[in-house]
């Protein structure tokens, strides 16, 4: 019996030994693709490791919901996809010996971060960040950023404006960390203006209808708590909108910003609909920025859109979607659920590598079916009335098409920022002095 017990001990460790190893050497096959496509580099924040803390568990890889952040290479977690990283924190939370700090790493070093203090004030006195701009993703983050930097503002004192021509505050950017600053600034009787050049919802407005948005616990100034962890994108804008009305909040849409000069006490916003006076402006712009695009020929045709809304209307037509991240994603798999719609998915790399993982397991299958016709490795050459030409490994490919949807992201409006004077980290040679007392939020 002994033997029986020791043979089948023997072989669960044999078993348990080589599936460890083989998840060991595909975290490393893994590390090894995503550097050479450029996608271990993080886009926010991300684990920052401690190397001489870890004790290579591979708690943190099994607790992260986006499912390949982190691996096991020589014996120590690293980041693998850095990507795809948006900053749920649960690989900190289980490490079992607090080896891992989600943060933006060396501040100084990266110059898509702008300098902020503690408090989310720009190197520019009196200019301050909220929200994804930061660096820092998830609407509980930018909830909490706006209440910060308006109650640092109301906790400076100073006389308020008194003027209906000079404001204490205005706020660029109608999202989550937009509307989080001007509920904070009504409750401390700080005059506030919203300005947006869509509506009420930032980011939130670009995803397509009944999209599932994941939300961690966020307390909502003057409404309450979020308890759920996912709610549906009409849910969320519904909310906005019932504090909009019900806490009479001056939220201008349709209304884009151009520039901002002037110093603390005395900003000048430059808008399509005028210029605005405040004291003090916090930018909440999201880092999504303008669409970007293809520059390629027939781009301007009316077929070509830059956000999916309704999926619905484009049953039963041949639709080819640009991108290879979430939105792209999510917009192709949307559309293939519409009766006879015939979906081309065009990504200039081989893999779709930057996707959430809940994406990646539900894509998986139709591309394997068919159902959606995914083309990696291939470049939109030309667009056409009644075709798109693809340039891929093997050639130009002409595929039918009546309809086109460029979602490959934006570009950021950190050219915005600079012209404010707002210093990033990268910003050489005079960066010490710069990020004296500045550091990342």
């Amino acid at each position: 019996m002994w033997l029986v017990v020791l043979g089948v001990g023997a072989i669960s460790v044999g078993i348990y030994l080589r599936s460890f190893r083989r998840r060991r050497a595909d975290d490393r096959v893994r590390l090894a693709r995503t550097r050479e496509l450029g996608m271990d580099r993080a886009q926010g924040q991300y684990p920052l490791v401690n190397a001489g803390a870890c004790i290579g568990c591979g708690t943190c890889v099994a607790a992260c919901p986006e499912g390949d952040v982190l691996g096991i290479v020589m014996g120590k977690a690293v980041v693998i996809n850095g990507a795809r990283c948006i900053g749920h924190g649960k690989c900190a939370e289980a490490c079992p010996v607090g080896g891992i700090e989600v943060g933006l790493g060396d501040v100084t070093k990266r110059d898509d971060i702008p300098l902020l203090d503690d408090h989310h004030q720009t190197s520019v006195p009196g200019v301050w960040v909220a929200g994804e701009l930061s660096g820092f993703a998830l609407i509980n983050n930018a909830v909490a950023q706006g209440r910060r930097a308006v109650e640092r503002i109301a906790a400076a004192g100073g006389p308020r404006s008194g003027s209906a021509d000079l404001l204490d505050v205005v706020v660029v950017g109608a999202g989550p960390a937009g509307m989080s600053a001007a509920l904070v600034a009504g409750e401390h009787d700080l005059s506030c203006a919203v300005l947006d050049q869509q509506g009420a919802g930032g980011t939130i407005l670009q995803y397509p209808r009944r999209k599932l948005v994941m939300v961690q616990p966020v307390e909502i100034p003057r409404y309450g708590r979020l308890e759920r962890h996912e709610y549906r994108k009409e849910e969320l804008l519904a909310i906005w909108e019932d504090l909009h009305a019900h806490y009479d909040l001056d939220i201008r849409t349709g209304v884009r910003v151009t520039g901002v000069t002037g110093a603390l006490g005395g900003f000048t916003a430059a808008t399509s609909a005028g210029d605005l006076r405040a004291r003090h402006v916090v930018l909440a712009l999201g880092r999504r920025g303008t669409p970007r695009r293809l520059n390629v020929p027939g781009e301007d045709l009316a077929k070509v859109a830059y956000q999916l809304m309704d999926a619905e209307a484009y049953a039963g037509r041949r639709v080819l979607v640009v991108g290879g991240g979430d939105s792209a994603v999510e917009a192709a798999m949307g559309l293939a659920h519409q009766e006879g719609c015939e979906v081309v998915l065009s990504y200039r790399k081989p893999e779709l590598l930057r996707i959430k993982q809940r994406n990646a397991d539900r894509i998986g299958p139709l591309v394997a079916s068919g159902t959606i016709d995914f083309r990696g490795g291939t470049t939109v050459q030309s667009i056409h009335d009644d075709r798109i030409v693809l340039d891929g490994p093997g050639g130009a490919a002409i595929v039918p098409n009546d309809d086109v949807f460029i979602l490959a992201g934006g570009i950021p409006p950190f050219g915005f920022l600079r012209e404010i004077g707002v210093r990033f980290g990268g910003d050489q040679p005079d960066i010490a002095g710069a990020a004296q007392g500045v550091r990342p939020a």
